[in-house]
């Protein structure tokens, strides 16, 4: 279920300046806030957020040597000036992309990765696809303004949260400063993360800041709490960093990542007819956890599809049932229910049945 807050919305006495933002729960996906979240726009070098994952999902070891190419010497914007005949690991390099938002590093892990840029942006858009972006087109991996280069606060939310949960990217863009090799003009590079909510939101864990004339000021900033995380994409937004710490707050004030149905839960006992055993147990396999306030907790409806008594034979694990999980009119959850253990048929047809069925089944084993 998704919470669509229209234009110009307000929570706590606050109204987003954004032109347009999305907050979302990370495991679920769920829609907290919106505005114009489906709005195309530049997003400048939160881009990166994007080429970090096509690098990380097409690159099997982080420090092999990047031979840096030519043309990522003297790309313009931010920089961690890389020299000609320079070599970094493709970790550290993603360190100064993430940390500093070097688009000298974007360019050479896009041409280390493949032949071109169209290639890589090619990759990009993959990248996106596979996280259910499906509004977005790129066109260089740095994020400087140039036509065809785009996305919305809910793609860019939806590649971010995926981009969190590779182990990886959530280290480098929850740290706050680290060093990594240097060059002739100096040996060592100090990188300092520019996203300042490291150093003053509770629970903070990323991600990444991002300006051009035609973006603004862009943002994509994400925290933690008591399991709970919350990825917030704020475009073209002066105060971006403030605005997004009070969507964060008033989400962790509202919502909670709430345990509905746990992994192999069982469920009850149902009747056996002609079976050997009068009942048996039934559970459902998959487990299931969904942000909700506390007033929607209360409204959640469990419907289930389960017969009063079942005929034996009844193998393990099979079909006998199934279950919802509503909240209000919206369907939640829905999974299967399986019997827990095997019962056999009290009917003398039915066990020479499976007496027949077993011994077929071992001689075709033995043939």
């Amino acid at each position: 279920i998704n919470v669509f807050i229209p234009k110009g919305f307000a929570i706590a006495n606050f109204q987003t300046s954004a032109k347009s933002m999305e907050l979302i729960e990370k495991t679920t996906g769920r829609i907290i806030y919106s505005k114009n979240s489906d709005e195309k726009l530049p997003m400048a070098s939160t881009t990166k957020i994007v080429t970090a994952l096509t690098v990380l999902e097409n690159c099997d070891n982080l420090d092999e040597i990047v031979n840096v190419d030519d043309r990522a010497i003297g790309v313009p914007g931010t920089s961690i000036y890389l020299i000609k005949g320079e070599k970094l690991t493709v970790r550290e390099l993603l360190y100064g992309m993430m940390l500093v938002s070097g688009n000298d590093a974007a360019t050479a892990l896009a041409y280390h990765i493949s032949d071109s840029i169209e290639a890589f942006c090619a990759l990009m858009l993959e990248t996106a696809k596979r996280a259910g972006a499906t509004n977005s087109s790129f066109s260089n991996p740095h994020g400087l303004d140039e036509e065809g280069h785009y996305t919305t606060a809910h793609d860019l939310a939806l590649i971010t949260a995926k981009a969190l949960s590779n182990q990886t990217f959530a280290e480098i863009v929850s740290t706050r400063e680290c060093k990594i090799s240097g060059n002739e003009k100096a040996p060592v590079r100090y990188l300092k993360n520019k996203n300042k909510l490291l150093n003053s939101f509770e629970g903070a864990t990323g991600v990444k800041t991002g300006f051009t004339d035609d973006a603004g000021r862009c943002f994509v900033g994400s925290a933690e709490r008591d399991g709970t995380e919350f990825v917030c994409v704020i475009f073209n937004c002066g105060p971006m960093f403030e605005e997004c710490a009070t969507l964060l707050e008033e989400a962790f004030k509202e919502y909670k990542l709430i345990e509905i149905v746990p992994p192999y839960n069982y469920i009850r006992r149902v009747g056996v007819i002609d079976g050997k055993e009068e009942s048996l147990k039934v559970y459902s396999r998959k487990g299931f956890s969904y942000p909700l306030t506390e007033e929607e907790q209360n409204r959640l409806i469990y419907e289930y599809d389960i017969p009063e008594n079942i005929e034996a034979p009844i193998e393990k694990d099979s079909i006998v049932g199934k279950f919802n999980i509503y909240l209000g009119d919206k369907l939640l959850f829905s999974e299967e229910v399986y019997a827990m253990e095997e019962v056999k048929s009290v009917n003398f047809f039915d066990n020479i049945k499976e007496i027949i069925r077993n011994w077929n089944t071992n001689f075709l084993d033995i043939a």
